[in-house]
């Protein structure tokens, strides 16, 4: 399998301007834990995550070093760190340096990333253009629903874009918080949806694609805000 199979997509971005407050919200909103900035014309300039909101003067959860520490750590170590805590917009504590990967990037190429860089995902660039993300959680969905003997086929990766293509454009299916694998016809639907009748309508479309004979529903319906207490 390759990236193309897994890869989640169209992906949640931000600029170099937006807020960090505003970019909290956006991660709990949408359920993820980071997002790819991008410029003004849509290049990808870094990414953001979760880590670097871990150490925030409004949270209380400043980096703090003791005396004799601070005398052995290097001063630009110490601002980088205030400017982690204390940075009002993303392009000044952003990751810059991104790593990424292509759509024909085979998954055992995205693992061996994933591990030799520390991180959790990669973006998915095409002709210089930001194109999906893979995460690991999409590798563990890949792991879940792959069958023996069975490889991915041209017909496997059709259904699947026309899946999620026709998934799009209905305006009741919430798409960013959907993925969805294929192995020999087989579909896996995986992430989150606002109702059951959503998740039904969505198992529904999938048994309805040409060529699909299994589908297997690991939907989750989000709680509603009563629920969430």
């Amino acid at each position: 399998m390759k990236a193309r199979d897994v890869m989640v997509s169209p992906v949640i971005t931000v600029k170099p301007s937006s807020l960090v407050k505003d970019v909290a919200g956006i991660f709990l909103k949408r359920h993820v834990s980071a997002a790819p900035v991008v410029d003004d014309e849509g290049q990808l300039v870094g990414i953001v995550s979760e880590g670097d909101l871990l150490h925030r003067q409004e949270a209380g959860t400043e980096r703090k070093r003791s005396w004799w520490l601070r005398l052995m750590t290097d001063d630009d170590v110490l601002a980088r760190d205030y400017t982690k805590a204390h940075a009002r917009k993303v392009g000044d504590l952003m990751t810059r340096n991104v790593i990424t990967a292509t759509p024909e990037t085979e998954l055992g190429d995205i693992a061996m990333l994933l591990e030799k860089h520390a991180i959790k995902r990669v973006p998915i660039m095409q002709d210089g253009r930001l194109v999906g993300i893979v995460s690991r959680a999409n590798l563990i969905q890949a792991v879940a629903s792959s069958r023996p003997e069975l490889q991915v086929s041209c017909s496997d990766e059709n259904i699947r874009d026309r899946l999620l293509a026709h998934l799009k454009s209905q305006p009741w299916a919430h798409t960013t918080l959907l993925n969805a694998t294929v192995n020999g016809g087989v579909v896996d639907l995986w992430g989150q949806t606002y109702s059951e009748d959503e998740k039904t309508a969505i198992r529904v479309a999938a048994e309805g694609m040409p060529g699909v004979h299994t589908v297997n529903d690991h939907l989750a319906v989000r709680p509603t805000a009563m629920e969430a207490y």
